[in-house]
């Protein structure tokens, strides 16, 4: 049996800075038990690192590609990372 948990760094461009992108991802997360940190990237894009069940970062990955009402995705680069330990909680890096 393998793992279930599956870990990701995602990259989101477009009008994602200025609109709650960041809290909303964060509420997000936590509501599908998902740890990591989402942060601004300078030139005005937004990072992510998240692990959980597989079924969870599925569902959060697509949730990005919407991201919160006044956002505006323009793309989305996702990439597996290796697990890590278990974390707790979705921080918000400045």
């Amino acid at each position: 049996m393998g793992d279930d948990r599956r870990r990701i760094h995602c990259r989101v461009s477009g009008r994602v800075q200025g609109v709650w992108f960041r809290a909303s991802t964060q509420r997000e997360a936590q509501a599908l038990g998902i740890s990591g940190w989402v942060r601004n990237l300078l030139g005005g894009g937004v990072e992510l690192s998240a692990q959980g069940s597989r079924e969870a970062v599925g569902r959060l990955e697509q949730w990005l590609r919407r991201g919160p009402p006044r956002a505006h995705v323009e793309r989305v680069d996702v990439s597996d990372e290796a697990l890590a330990p278990q974390g707790l909680g979705f921080d918000i890096l400045f």
